[in-house]
């Protein structure tokens, strides 16, 4: 009987060992593909012990399959090692190396980047699909931006709007920054980092034709930052032709992507309306009984919440124009048409997206009415 308290202690050691090693987490990131693109879900801006992070690389694997990233990048800082004496390493590329040797057998891309920190106007920025992080440490902020070009990498500018960078808040395109543009060493922006989105920072990326991303900048747990308050992390989708490190590079260069954090998602028109669009399927449509109020019922098969204004010249029956479907939920809109039609045009604003500062997109989808 002695052995009883040993044995359950063993099976739930067993039960909670299995369970964190499962890699799955309660609340799933889930978007989905557009026409022509997969919809790859992306975090290319996360640090580790390597940097000023407080985990190890294994970690943010782990965290990744959990949320059920497709692709992310451990860009550690490669100036800034605050510990050093404690892990010492002088291959600025070992970070990247634990990580690609955790996901070898998920289904989960690794893109090796580092971050290249400067006091401002430089600022910091994020060099992906770096070849060696050990080249990218120079004295001179030029010369690392040089070298990220001729090794092929995407940069994007972290942060823009960080009050250290910024102390008003508001971005500052230094003359550095406009000659890295100018010299095809620059090509995204931050738009949402952490909880924070910018405004300003939207405006500068469509100035500029910068692709737009969204990252967590993540220090410590993603659990304990993100979603034990009750959020998701900040992502970028990127609308690739194929789940390939080639064909993510392709789609970033290209501009093809969406910020998304908890139900705020923001990106160029001609991203964001077709997800949106396929977010939301059309379920069921028709007339209640001899009326001509129409009964249509949405699905929303994403991980956010939308919030939706109607823009119809319709109304609607017995519920308010302005109506949140939330995520993996169902929700039925009664329209009334008038007279009854064998179809319409669904016109809805999507109140928590923005194409460009304070503008939202207008969405159409094509309702065929039921008998």
């Amino acid at each position: 009987m002695k052995l009883q308290p040993l044995l359950i202690a063993f099976f739930a050691s067993a039960f909670v060992f299995s369970q964190e090693h499962s890699h799955k987490s309660s609340r799933i990131l889930v978007f989905p593909d557009v026409p022509g693109y997969r919809t790859l879900k992306t975090d290319l801006h996360q640090h580790t012990v390597f940097s000023d992070g407080n985990v190890w690389p294994t970690i943010r694997v782990m965290e990744a399959l959990r949320d059920n990233l497709d692709v992310i990048s451990l860009t550690e800082h490669i100036e800034y090692q605050p510990h050093k004496e404690d892990i010492p390493h002088p291959d600025r590329n070992r970070s990247y190396e634990l990580a690609l040797q955790e996901a070898k057998d998920h289904d989960l891309l690794i893109i090796h980047g580092s971050e290249i920190t400067r006091k401002p106007p430089m600022g910091h920025s994020n060099a992906v699909f770096i070849q060696d992080a050990n080249t990218l440490l120079n004295d001179k902020a030029e010369d690392s931006f040089a070298e990220s070009k001729k090794q092929g990498a995407f940069v994007f500018w972290n942060h823009p709007a960080w009050h250290p960078q910024s102390p008003n808040g508001n971005p500052i395109l230094s003359d550095f920054q406009k000659e890295r543009i100018q010299k095809g060493e620059l090509h995204g922006i931050e738009i949402i980092n952490m909880g924070d989105y910018a405004e300003e920072s939207l405006a500068l990326a469509l100035e500029h034709n910068l692709t737009i991303m969204g990252n967590s900048d993540i220090h410590g747990l993603i659990d304990w930052d993100y979603t034990e308050k009750g959020h998701d992390r900040p992502i970028t989708l990127v609308f690739a032709k194929e789940k390939t490190q080639e064909s993510v590079k392709e789609a970033l260069f290209a501009g093809r992507t969406v910020a998304v954090y908890n139900s705020l998602l923001v990106g160029k028109k001609e991203n964001l309306t077709p997800l949106l669009k396929a977010c939301i399927q059309i379920e069921k449509a028709q007339y209640i009984n001899k009326t001509s109020i129409l009964e249509v019922t949405l699905k929303n098969v994403s991980s956010s919440d939308l919030i939706f204004e109607n823009q119809m010249p319709y109304t609607f029956y017995s519920s308010s124009p302005v109506f949140t479907i939330s995520a993996g939920e169902t929700k039925t809109i009664n329209i009334k048409t008038l007279e009854r039609k064998d179809g319409l045009t669904l016109t809805l604003k999507a109140l928590g997206a923005y194409v460009a500062p304070k503008v939202q997109p207008i969405v159409e989808w094509e309702i065929k009415v039921e008998e």
